[in-house]
């Protein structure tokens, strides 16, 4: 099965499996203090991410969440574990300072290659 950017019919997506939860974190060294809770919501379509720089806190929970407003998207942070679809959330714990590049995780034509950003945690 193929899947590319581009219209879709919003009823197909539905049908998609329930949200995933991902629990992961950026490193096992301590140093985390604790942080806030911040629910972020990143819209994707042909073919950017509105968000291109997420700024976090050490100790932070992070909920994820990926809107697609047009075309087929995924969202991967390979360095926290997460990688989800259309309407799923992940949550996870930002716990060592550093940059994380996040990208789409579908293959979804010839902009696919623009479509990241970082996540910036101090």
């Amino acid at each position: 099965m193929l899947s590319a950017c581009g219209k879709n019919n919003e009823d197909n997506n539905a049908a998609s499996s329930p949200p995933a939860t991902a629990s992961a974190s950026a490193s096992a060294s301590g140093g985390a203090a604790g942080g806030s809770t911040q629910e972020i919501t990143v819209h994707a379509k042909n073919f950017e991410f509105d968000k291109k720089e997420i700024k976090l806190h050490v100790g932070d929970t992070v909920k994820l969440t990926l809107e697609n407003t047009d075309g087929v998207h995924g969202l991967e942070v390979p360095d926290f574990n997460v990688n989800i679809k259309n309407g799923e959330t992940a949550t996870f714990t930002v716990d060592k300072a550093g940059t994380y590049d996040f990208n789409c995780s579908v293959q979804c034509g010839s902009g696919h290659d623009n479509m990241v950003g970082q996540i910036i945690v101090e």
